[in-house]
């Protein structure tokens, strides 16, 4: 019996998870349904992969998947998260940013344990969360002072409509810091591009203490992403370059196959 599965977002990311099924690399797992903010989205990967185009999260439910995989948007979390946890599915989560709101995560975690399901974060664009988080462990466990950041390195256009925007940064000729704050503040600034800063808080010291600095790099294309955790007698650094969001559904196709897999990589 193969797991069956569900997208909402059919998007680049979406379609990138339900190609990956096609094409063989999700073997364990069968597609039943997608659903996307547009119709014509969810019709047209649809047809392309061969399985059924959902009007909403509702229809979707109901083909009895037992996992949806959003590849949508923060809002599409914070719309269906509880509702399909209680009905005891469970969820692949790509918009980590709508833990952004701690009371909403508080109220996810405690929907998962009423219908008895799991919230699987992706990788998305950074990763290493098992090592952060066995980190952040060792600092509580022994009560140790830990300190945690994030440093991004992004094009300058990726600034614009952000309260950190300048017309001079597209024409400055080094590198110039736009942002120094924490998580909290960093997710209060760019409440649409902080997925990378929510999830590396939540896997080590909370968005009130990770630090966060943002650098706009004239000509970068992509992101660099480095994050550090450090305790006594252990630092752990994860370094990951990309000059595309590809990495951020690729993510999910290795999560899924780690899921379905007798030996799991953590």
């Amino acid at each position: 019996m193969k797991t069956k599965f569900g997208i909402v977002g059919c998007g680049f990311l979406g379609n990138i998870v339900a190609d990956a099924w096609k094409n063989g690399l999700l073997e364990d797992y069968e597609l039943v349904g997608v659903t996307s903010r547009t119709p014509a989205s969810s019709e047209k990967t649809a047809s392309n992969v061969g399985c059924r185009a959902c009007a909403d999260v509702e229809e979707l439910l109901a083909l009895e998947p037992e996992y949806i995989v959003e590849t949508a948007s923060v809002e599409a979390v914070r719309a269906m998260a509880i509702p399909v946890l209680r009905r005891g599915v469970n969820l692949v989560i790509i918009s980590i940013g709508a833990f952004a709101d701690l009371d909403f995560y508080a109220q996810v975690q405690q929907a998962a344990r009423e219908g008895g399901a799991k919230v699987h974060l992706a990788s998305g664009a950074i990763g290493g969360f098992d090592v952060l988080q066995t980190v952040t462990l060792m600092a509580r466990a022994r009560q140790l002072s830990e300190t945690a950041g994030i440093e991004t390195h992004t094009g300058a256009k990726g600034f614009r409509n952000t309260p950190v925007w300048a017309d001079h940064l597209l024409t400055d000729t080094e590198k110039t810091t736009v942002f120094t704050g924490n998580a909290k503040q960093a997710i209060a600034t760019f409440p649409r591009r902080v997925n990378v800063a929510v999830a590396t808080s939540l896997a080590t010291t909370g968005p009130e203490i990770t630090g966060v600095t943002m650098h706009s790099v004239p000509g970068w294309v992509g992101d660099d992403h480095r994050i550090t955790a450090e305790i006594e007698g252990v630092k752990a650094v994860v370094d990951i370059c990309s000059s595309t969001s590809a990495i951020a559904g690729w993510s999910v196709v290795s999560l899924l196959r780690n899921l379905a897999s007798p030996v799991c990589f953590y």
